[in-house]
Parts: structure tokens; C-alpha cells; sequence
């Protein structure tokens, strides 16, 4: 996954938007788009590499 793009994850029915932060490599910030408005979260990795699609899932 590039900076500009976002994907979309699906986890135990929440639906999330995905995006890389393109000034912060390893950082990406988690929308919840059927949750509360509002709601989601960030996750990083130590050091700075790239987080795969699994990886993003579990971090949902």
C-alpha cells in the first residue's frame, strides 16, 4: 500500500478505511466507517517498514 492510496478492511463486520501516513513511514492511521462517527485509531510499526494487509487486519 502506497501513501495516496487507501484500502478498505473488513474485520468481524467493521468496516474500516485504511490509510498510510505519507510523511511517517510505518504509520497508518484506521477511519471505522459503520461505527461511531468519529471512532478509529493508529498503529505504527518500530520501525518504520511497511505493514502488510494481514498485518493491518490483525491490527484491527
Amino acid at each position: 500500500m502506497t501513501s495516496e492510496e487507501a484500502i478498505r478492511l473488513s474485520v468481524d463486520g467493521r468496516e474500516f478505511t485504511v490509510r498510510a501516513r505519507p510523511e511517517e513511514p510505518g504509520v497508518y492511521d484506521f477511519d471505522w466507517t459503520n461505527g461511531p462517527s468519529g471512532r478509529g485509531f493508529s498503529s505504527a510499526t518500530s520501525d518504520g517498514s511497511p505493514m502488510s494487509r494481514e498485518e493491518l487486519q490483525t491490527a484491527i
